[in-house]
């Protein structure tokens, strides 16, 4: 099924803007939740408390820009030429982008209170959600990946043979 947009002028992408968002904004979320767990475990083991409030501020500003990384992954899944081998999973990378926005926002909530309450410490309770969230994380990532790399969305030579009759 062909998708026609009259108001939005696509490039050879199939995007409105030179180049997808949705990696831009969520490899910066990455890298935040990933660096902000680094900081609890060291901070636990050498008892350093700077690294304690590095990790919080990380997470608060991760837990910000996961909605940008939802929206415009949204965005140009909806932009996206959809062939039945992607929808499986795409629709599994949707739903565990909305879960981990959630996610993401209860265990920042969580380290706030923590912060608030014991900001010397970390129990180990929090440094295991810590870590689940880390492993969901790490499954994210290879979801988008296998849809780009696997499956090419927003690739320009699938696009183009895909407005070319040709199918993966």
């Amino acid at each position: 099924m062909e998708k026609v947009f009259y108001a939005l002028s696509l490039n050879k992408e199939d995007l409105p803007y030179p180049d997808p968002l949705h990696p831009v904004i969520v490899h910066f979320v990455i890298a935040m939740v990933i660096f902000s767990f680094v900081c609890d475990v060291l901070g636990y083991f050498t008892r350093n408390v700077r690294l304690f409030e590095v990790s919080f501020w990380n997470m608060f500003v991760a837990s910000a820009a996961i909605f940008f990384a939802v929206i415009f992954g949204q965005l140009e899944a909806g932009l996206a030429n959809i062939y039945p081998a992607v929808q499986p999973t795409l629709n599994f990378h949707t739903v565990m982008g909305w879960s981990l926005a959630a996610i993401v926002v209860a265990i920042t909530g969580w380290r706030f209170v923590i912060r608030d309450r014991t900001p010397r410490k970390v129990p180990p309770v929090y440094l295991g959600a810590a870590t689940f969230l880390v492993c969901l994380v790490c499954l994210q990532v290879y979801l988008g990946s296998k849809l780009v790399w696997v499956y090419g969305l927003h690739i320009e030579p699938v696009v183009q043979g895909m407005k070319q009759g040709i199918s993966p």
